[in-house]
C-alpha cells in the first residue's frame, strides 16, 4: 500500500490513528473546501414555511415591488380610464416614461455605487439651453452644438466626481450645490444671450434633419405616435443592466456601494469608478435634454430641481437601495412606467395632479421600508 504524508493543514483529530492512502488523501484545497462555511442561500429550506419563503423571494428582488405597484395602477386606471391604454394613451405613457426611465436608470446605477446626483435635472436643462444658444443665436450647425453641449455635460460630471472624491463630502450636498449653480447661471444667462427666456426656430440650423432622425423620429402605430426616445430608454436600461451584472466595472460598483473602505482594501479603484459613474449620469442628463429639445425645436429656462428628485424616486421605487450595494435596472424601468401611468392616468381621469404626488409619496415610503428590510437581510445573511 502506498502511503502519503498527511497535509499540515489537516486537524490532528483527523490524522491521529488514521491510515492515509491515495484513495483517502485529499489535496489541501479540497480539504479547505470541506471545512468552508455553508452559504445561507444554500441551506435546505424544507422546514421554512411557504409564506416565509415567498417573503424571502420578494426581499431578494426588491424590484418586484415596482412591478406589483405597476399592476395595481394599471388595473385601477384600466377600469377608470380605458382610453389610457389606447394606442394614443400608450404613446403618451411611454413618451413620459422614456425620459424618466433614462434618468432613473442612470441615477439608479449611481445609487448602487453609494452616491447621489441631484444635478442631473439641471444638466438636462443647461445642456439643452447651450445647444439651443449655439445652434440659434450662435448660428452653429446642430451637430457641433450637440457635441459641445455633451463636452460641457461631461465636464460637469467630472467636477461632481472630483469634488466627491477629493473632499469626501456627501454627494447629496455636492451635487445639490452644483445643481443650484447651474440652474441659477442658466436662468440668468439665457435672457441676456438670447434676448428672451425661450429660444425657438432651431429647425433652421444646419444638419437639423439628421439630428431629428436620431433624436426626434416618431413611428405611428394604430393611431398612436411613439417617439424614438422609447428605443433610447430600452437601450439605456439594457446597457446599464449589462454593465452592472456582466462586467468587472459592475462588480466594482457593487463592491463600492456595499463598503467603500473594504472595496478600497480589496484593490477596487474607488476614485476612478466614482468618476465614471458621475460621467455616465451627466451623459444621461445630456441625452434627456437632447431628446426633449430636438422634437420641439425650442427650449425655455424653467427650474428642474424637482425633475432630479423624480429620477431618485423612480430608482428607489425600482429597488435601488439608498445605502448602496444593491439595485435593479429592470426595476428602475418598472418604476418609471409606474410613475408615468400614475401621472397620465390622473390627468386623463380629471383628478387633481396633487393626488398623483401623494400616491408616489406613499409608494416611495413603501419602497424605503422594503429597502430597509432588504438591507437588513443582506447584512444578516450575506451571499457567498
Amino acid at each position: 500500500m502506498v502511503r502519503r504524508r498527511p497535509s499540515a493543514l489537516a486537524p490532528a483529530s483527523l490524522t491521529r490513528g488514521r491510515s492515509w492512502t491515495l484513495e483517502s488523501f485529499q489535496p489541501e484545497e479540497a480539504l479547505l473546501r470541506s471545512f468552508a462555511p455553508v452559504s445561507v442561500d444554500r441551506l435546505p429550506s424544507r422546514g421554512t414555511p411557504p409564506r416565509r419563503r415567498l417573503l424571502d423571494g420578494v426581499l431578494a428582488r426588491p424590484g418586484l415591488a415596482a412591478v406589483l405597484g405597476l399592476l395595481v395602477v394599471v388595473l385601477l386606471f384600466g377600469l377608470r380610464v380605458p382610453d389610457l391604454f389606447s394606442p394614443a394613451g400608450l404613446a403618451a405613457v411611454l413618451d413620459s416614461a422614456a425620459l424618466l426611465g433614462i434618468g432613473g436608470v442612470a441615477v439608479g446605477l449611481l445609487l448602487v455605487g453609494g452616491h447621489f446626483d441631484l444635478s442631473i435635472g439641471t444638466v438636462t436643462l443647461s445642456s439643452a439651453v447651450l445647444t439651443a444658444v449655439l445652434a440659434g443665436p450662435g448660428e452653429w450647425g446642430i451637430w457641433p452644438a450637440l457635441l459641445t453641449s455633451l463636452a460641457a455635460a461631461l465636464a460637469v460630471g467630472l467636477v461632481n466626481g472630483w469634488l466627491v472624491v477629493r473632499t469626501g463630502l456627501p454627494s447629496f450636498l455636492v451635487t445639490l450645490a452644483t445643481a443650484l449653480v447651474l440652474q441659477g447661471t442658466t436662468l440668468s444667462a439665457l435672457p441676456l444671450v438670447a434676448g428672451a427666456p425661450r429660444i425657438s426656430g432651431l429647425d433652421a440650423a444646419p444638419g437639423w434633419s439628421s439630428a431629428s432622425a436620431v433624436f426626434g423620429a416618431t413611428a405611428e402605430v394604430g393611431g398612436g405616435v411613439f417617439p424614438v426616445s422609447v428605443l433610447w430608454w430600452l437601450a439605456a436600461t439594457a446597457g446599464a443592466g449589462w454593465l452592472l451584472w456582466r462586467t468587472r466595472f459592475g462588480n466594482e460598483v457593487l463592491a463600492m456601494g456595499g463598503s467603500r473602505r473594504a472595496a478600497r482594501e480589496l484593490g477596487v479603484p474607488v476614485r476612478r469608478t466614482t468618476l465614471v459613474l458621475y460621467v455616465l449620469t451627466a451623459t444621461a442628463g445630456w441625452l434627456i435634454g437632447t431628446l426633449a429639445l430636438v422634437p420641439a425645436a425650442s427650449v425655455g429656462a424653467t427650474p428642474t430641481l424637482v425633475t432630479a428628485i423624480d429620477y431618485v424616486v423612480v430608482a428607489v421605487i425600482g429597488g435601488c437601495l439608498l445605502t448602496g450595494g444593491f439595485g435593479s435596472m429592470a426595476g428602475a424601468a418598472a418604476g418609471a412606467l409606474l410613475y408615468a401611468v400614475a401621472r397620465e392616468g390622473v390627468e386623463l381621469a380629471g383628478w387633481d395632479q396633487r393626488w398623483s404626488q401623494a400616491a408616489l409619496g406613499v409608494l416611495l415610503l413603501v419602497a424605503l421600508l422594503v429597502g430597509g428590510a432588504v438591507r437588513g437581510r443582506l447584512r444578516a445573511a450575506p451571499r457567498s
